[in-house]
């Protein structure tokens, strides 16, 4: 399999429900124990390079709910970058659009927990972020061979 080809097996419901429900796992252990578990992802590229999490929290676009996802972040000075790229999905994440249509965030790491103001990158800021983010965590360009769109790079800026 080339790199541009995402396995067909990531695409299985069950797939996605392990994910859903893991997820949520590391949501919970993440606050409960200020990110010393949950607060680094160890997973494919990550497994040699541990990766930095963040707990965003969104305003959900259509249930008005607030939504908490863990996500890999980079800082950018006083900012959090965020990668949009759901593994390569041929969609955004929810999380996106909730972010697109609702601006105000809080993003907590570690016990620290901040209100943010997110935006996202156009593509000057984009190409610059994007070889930082894939130092990160490499797979983030696995991801976008795997998808014909844009991954989407979100800059959270403090309120």
């Amino acid at each position: 399999m080339d790199a541009g080809t995402r396995p067909a097996q990531l695409d299985s419901p069950v797939v996605a429900r392990f994910i859903k429900i893991g997820s949520r796992l590391n949501t919970r252990l993440y606050r409960l124990t200020r990110g010393k578990l949950g607060g680094t992802w160890r997973v494919g590229a990550a497994l040699r390079k541990p990766t930095p999490v963040c707990l965003l929290t969104t305003v959900g676009r259509k249930s008005g709910q607030k939504r908490t996802v863990p996500l890999l972040y980079l800082r950018d000075g006083q900012a959090i970058v965020l990668v949009a790229s759901q593994g390569g999905l041929p969609k955004n994440p929810s999380w996106y659009y909730n972010v697109r249509d609702e601006p105000a965030v809080s993003i907590q790491i570690g016990g620290d927990d901040r209100a943010y103001v997110a935006r996202i990158a156009g593509d000057a800021e984009r190409a610059e972020l994007w070889p930082r983010l894939v130092d990160l965590y490499a797979d983030f360009d696995t991801y976008a061979a795997w998808t014909d769109r844009a991954i989407p790079v979100v800059v959270c800026e403090p309120a």
